[in-house]
């Protein structure tokens, strides 16, 4: 069992800067992928970056540039970097974890769910 846990999240204006972070315990596999999700009202999960255990990523097209993902720390901490922030890029923020070989973005590819950090937009 993997619990995880974000941080980090707040407002933004647009074209602003933001870093989540998200700490996995206890630690994750070796063979763990960690990605990052956006959740809608409706609960709806959209895939935004995600990581394999050997740095590989894959983004959005929407945010490719623009965000980067990285993990640290023995693999235990996993992190977004946000720039350029566009109003269409708020929302929940939710980090994801489970056993993979390329890194994907697709939510049912995924197990473990932390509870979300929120991301606004300021004027």
């Amino acid at each position: 069992q993997v619990r995880l846990v974000e941080s980090g999240g707040g407002s933004v204006q647009v074209g602003g800067s933001l870093n989540l972070s998200c700490t996995a315990t206890p630690y994750t596999h070796t063979t763990y992928c960690m990605a990052w999700f956006r959740q809608t009202p409706a609960n709806e999960r959209e895939g935004i970056a995600s990581i394999n255990s050997d740095g590989t990523t894959k983004y959005a097209i929407s945010v490719e540039g623009r965000f980067t993902i990285s993990r640290a720390g023995a693999r235990n901490t996993l992190y977004l970097q946000m720039t350029n922030f566009q109003p269409e890029d708020a929302g929940m923020y939710v980090c994801a974890a489970d056993i993979c070989r390329a890194a994907t973005i697709f939510p049912w590819d995924y197990a473990y769910w932390g509870q979300g950090t929120q991301v606004t937009v300021s004027s």
